[in-house]
């Protein structure tokens, strides 16, 4: 029983830590250079848009419409939950742009 829950364990974290390719070559061959690279290693950074930080990060497990700001902008929020809710980052975007990243994940920018 112990070795079976060892291996369970084990294959948790194995799949965890794997990266899915969310998008292809095509897909992403006309955005600025700094913003392909930050979706092929997996990174966000603000001022991406929705579709880019989807393909770099995969779908949301939340999203949620915030109140507009005042002068009426479109405000979003993202929320992203790892190994099981011990971490979350939340991504809140204004107009379809990033401008908001808060964390509580260890390596992500802020």
């Amino acid at each position: 029983m112990k070795r079976f829950l060892l291996i369970l364990i084990v294959l948790a974290f194995a799949l965890s830590c794997t990266k899915s390719m969310r998008y292809s070559y095509e897909e992403i061959k006309n955005y600025p250079p700094d913003v392909q690279e930050h979706i092929k290693k997996g990174e966000i950074a603000t001022g991406m848009t929705f579709e880019q930080v989807r393909y770099a990060w995969g779908a949301p497990n939340v999203t949620k419409v915030l109140a507009p700001t005042p002068d009426g902008k479109e405000r979003v929020q993202w929320e992203y939950h790892r190994w099981w809710g011990a971490f979350k980052t939340i991504l809140r975007f204004t107009d379809g742009k990033l401008t908001e990243i808060i964390s509580t994940e260890p390596g992500i920018a802020k």
